[in-house]
């Protein structure tokens, strides 16, 4: 491709430049380049994880079709990442009338004043050159987008200054729609579209021609239409109405990652933890991010948390930006370097969790702070059985259970963490099972042995709470009455039912 100072600036220029022919359409444009890339092994769509055996091919074969399709999927599943990342297939530019609204093929004009100007320049005809983002056109869908936003409407301040009838094509106001012309043109949350403005697109879509204030109006547009919608948004704000659905190629359906790792993968991308300018200066331990990742998955299967909803990935990456503040905060008042996230920094991340989800019913009554905290306790409770399934805590549990109380908070010092874990008989020896011993930094070593006792807690051997710190466990087991006491209760109170209601 010609550099820009090398394009040709007309008409009769392009046609005789060498290798510039009569441009493809915008579909096919999108599938030769999509082959090209193929066939040479080059990354689809970059900085998307965890949908190269599942969403790309079904995308691939919309896209190798020649469909116009829809992304069907919970929000944060990266489905306008994706639409983004269809401009990476256009041309580097393409040659346009200049000064046209709807950016028109010189060779073959759609819009009745280009074809006037071709007629009366000829050769002569001064050509433009269109950069491929300037291709990709987004549109957020809310109820009040009107169909003279999308496609247009008749301008009569355009007809008296030009002496037209207002039926006359040239009095048109070109709409979103018509300006993608030969691009991409993208709408998300396609069900809040009132029907009769997405009446409009299948017209277009499909028939190429609509009616503005009762005028037919015949666009014959080269455009990809690509669309996103939350399947809630079907009964909960709208619906698409079938006329548009049957004209879709293709309803590819978007998911959450599958996996932990790959989730972790897809944080560490869009995280800011990196502060400084340099890389590490905010260590967040695997374990750490392995818990936050955790509960997201864990909130992803509570009944408690609406499933219609869904969790999106944005919470995870919040949560570890805030975790990584929490931690950098301790730091700087403890004046100790470097600086390590533990995991009582994701409990001061609850702020960053709670409105993340939708609660049911029963979780509404509970409360997002406690559910919240739940979540968190699940979440360390899987990892550290992930991580640690080998451990002997035995000799710390016992040392809990005979009295022993260990208080601490997320604003400890790493020195001052350590100094109390040493009256824990072989606490600080544990972290070894994350691959941390004496020659690590002390702020590692802090945050490998919170990790061990909220393992230990969460697994319910010791106890924890914000006012004592790390305890011994209590007991969840009701006492039980002996045969004396309860022969001394026949004429208790009984609760409904008829059973008898016992006080300890």
């Amino acid at each position: 491709m010609a550099t820009p100072s090398q394009r040709p600036s007309t008409l009769g220029a392009l046609r005789r430049a060498a290798g510039l022919v009569h441009h493809p359409s915008v579909k096919d444009e999108v599938r030769t380049n999509l082959i090209r890339r193929l066939r040479s092994g080059g990354s689809i769509f970059s900085g998307v994880v965890g949908y190269d055996e599942t969403v790309v091919p079904q995308l691939v074969n919309a896209l190798l079709s020649k469909h116009n399709f829809i992304l069907l999927g919970l929000r944060g599943q990266a489905k306008t990442r994706l639409l983004r990342g269809l401009a990476t297939l256009l041309d580097d530019a393409i040659p346009v009338v200049a000064g046209c609204e709807i950016r028109d093929n010189p060779f073959a004009p759609l819009c009745a004043s280009c074809k006037a100007r071709v007629a009366a320049a000829g050769d002569d005809l001064p050509i433009e050159w269109l950069d491929r983002d300037a291709r990709y056109v987004e549109k957020l869908a809310t109820p009040d987008v009107t169909i003279a936003d999308l496609i247009g409407d008749v301008d009569p301040i355009k007809a008296a200054r030009k002496g037209l009838e207002l039926g006359d094509e040239q009095t048109m106001h070109y709409g979103l729609l018509p300006r993608a012309n030969r691009g991409i043109f993208a709408i998300n949350e396609l069900p809040d579209l009132a029907g009769k403005i997405q009446v409009g697109l299948f017209n277009i879509l499909q028939e190429g021609d609509v009616q503005l204030k009762g005028y037919p109006v015949r666009l014959r547009l080269d455009v990809l239409m690509a669309f996103t919608a939350n399947p809630e948004d079907y009964t909960a704000r709208g619906k698409i109405i079938t006329p548009l659905k049957d004209r879709l190629g293709a309803e590819i359906r978007t998911h959450y990652a599958t996996t932990r790792r790959m989730a972790m993968d897809i944080t560490a991308q869009e995280a800011w933890v990196n502060r400084s300018g340099e890389p590490g200066a905010i260590e967040v331990p695997s374990w750490v991010r392995e818990v936050v990742e955790e509960v997201a998955f864990q909130a992803r299967a509570d009944r408690r948390i609406d499933k219609r909803s869904g969790v999106s990935q944005r919470m995870p990456i919040s949560v570890i930006e805030t975790v990584a503040s929490n931690a950098e905060r301790r730091a700087l008042v403890a004046g100790e370097t470097p600086v390590v996230a533990r995991v009582s920094d994701i409990y001061a991340a609850l702020p960053s969790m709670t409105g993340k989800f939708e609660l049911e019913y029963e979780g509404e009554i509970k409360g997002a702070d406690f559910i919240a905290r739940e979540l968190i306790r699940s979440a360390v409770a899987n990892v550290f059985q992930s991580v640690m399934d080998d451990l002997d805590g035995a000799p710390i549990v016992d040392w809990f259970d005979r009295g022993g109380t260990l208080p601490m908070d997320d604003t400890l010092s790493a020195d001052e963490l350590l100094a109390r874990a040493a009256r824990v008989p072989r606490l600080i020896d544990a972290t070894r099972a994350v691959g941390v011993d004496e020659r690590a930094s002390a702020p590692l070593r802090a945050s490998a042995v919170e990790l061990v006792l909220e393992g230990l807690a969460a697994t319910k051997r010791i106890s924890r709470s914000d006012e004592h710190g790390y305890h011994a466990a209590e007991s969840a087991a009701p006492k039980r009455p002996s045969r004396r006491e309860e022969a001394s209760m026949d004429d208790m109170p009984q609760v409904p039912g008829g059973r008898k209601k016992y006080y300890n």
